[in-house]
């Protein structure tokens, strides 16, 4: 099986719920914030359901038939006021080569979009991600989650620049060729390498994301990267000492530099893995106190479709953490029956629920905007351009 389709198996419920959300309650849940600019740091757009049938608008993608754009995936995208997300595409762990690997997701995800041109629409520039808002389109940032398709060819970064790809994070959990991801216990720092690919990210203006990395490359890149850097979906290791959590050392270094921090509505969060919307909250608010206000986001790790029989999906997630675990990539804190998403902030509502929880902090409207959507929209416009 491809790695593609291992990662979206592996963990398909990140933003899933307990009952479908109607599109058209979803969309009135907040009306008065249907205005804000909403930008996914790192999600998805999929059904999360164990083995979903055809669906209404089911769209065909030649070769490609792991990507399920339904009428219901798009509803519910919409409904929840999503502008722009980073959705992962290329290899991330396993037997796959990485960069044919890679090369060919990449036209499958060309071809998804070109099936759906009124829904979506491919984001290159910042001014892309406005573009789409304006449309009411959903803007695709293509991202990686590994880095390790450069192979020992750091020019390949061009290839994949010029293919679209927008965000490029440097390692998993594992090791590759770049550095140490969190899980590999010996915390090396940026190779020779891993700086030559950095620089080349840079002069082809595509972010550097250093989530699901060890904390000595995430600050050694931070320091080496001439465009400021991102941790696009993670969360705080000052409240929950996990290994996928970033120190405030990395937070605050990433900050400095100008980057963006998103917060992932993940069981990280929580000591027992079974995180809550407060914990979200919580996370957000450290990590706006040690970067600033204007360098925190949100970067969910999941989708907008929710689940419609928790049942069956609590058994089939028994098997997909029991092969992320043979696999070698699961994280401390990973369970076997750890659910991979926040389950109340889930479905189409997440986005508004998670604003007014904020508001009811004191968060005023204009920091919540920055948090929902336009500091990732500043990052953009810093390392892509206008």
């Amino acid at each position: 099986m491809g790695q593609g389709i291992d990662r979206r198996l592996f963990m398909a419920g990140a933003a899933a719920g307990l009952m479908t959300a109607p599109s058209a309650l979803a969309a009135a849940a907040q009306p008065g914030r249907r205005d804000m600019l909403i930008v996914n740091a790192l999600g998805g757009l999929y059904n999360p359901n164990p083995s979903p049938g055809p669906e209404r608008g089911d769209k065909a993608v030649p070769g490609a038939d792991q990507i399920r754009l339904s009428d219901r995936v798009i509803a519910d995208a919409r409904a929840s006021g999503m502008n722009a997300v980073n959705t992962t595409l290329g290899y991330v762990a396993g037997e796959d080569e990485p960069f044919e690997y890679s090369v060919k997701e990449i036209g499958q995800w060309d071809a998804a979009i070109r099936s759906r041109p009124k829904d979506l629409m491919k984001v290159l520039t910042a001014a892309d991600i406005e573009r789409a808002r304006a449309s009411d389109r959903i803007g695709l940032i293509y991202g990686f989650q590994n880095a390790a398709m450069m192979g020992d060819d750091a020019a390949r970064a061009d290839i994949f620049a010029n293919l679209g790809v927008r965000i490029i994070q440097l390692t998993y959990n594992l090791a590759n060729q770049l550095g140490d991801g969190s899980m590999a216990p010996a915390n090396r720092g940026l190779t020779k390498f891993g700086h030559e690919v950095v620089e080349r990210l840079n002069l082809n203006r595509v972010m550097v994301d250093l989530s699901h990395s060890g904390q000595r490359i995430c600050l050694d890149a931070a320091r080496a990267s001439k465009q400021p850097i991102s941790i696009n979906h993670t969360g705080c290791r000052a409240l929950i000492d996990l290994p996928r959590n970033k120190t405030d050392e990395e937070l605050r270094l990433v900050a400095s530099k100008g980057g963006f921090v998103g917060i992932y509505f993940m069981p990280f969060l929580d000591a027992n893995s079974v995180a809550k919307a407060s914990d979200v909250v919580a996370h957000i608010d450290h990590a706006v106190n040690v970067c600033g206000e204007d360098h925190v986001g949100i970067g969910t790790d999941g989708g907008t479709t929710a689940i419609d029989d928790m049942a069956a999906y609590r058994k089939k997630l028994l098997e997909q953490n029991a092969a992320r675990q043979k696999a070698g990539i699961a994280a401390t804190g990973e369970k076997p029956d750890t659910m991979p998403f926040v389950e109340d902030l889930a479905g189409p509502t997440q986005f508004y629920k998670l604003a007014d929880l904020l508001a009811a902090k004191g968060y005023k409207e204009a920091r919540i905007e920055k948090i929902l959507g336009t500091n990732f929209l500043r990052y953009a416009r810093d390392v892509w351009g206008a």
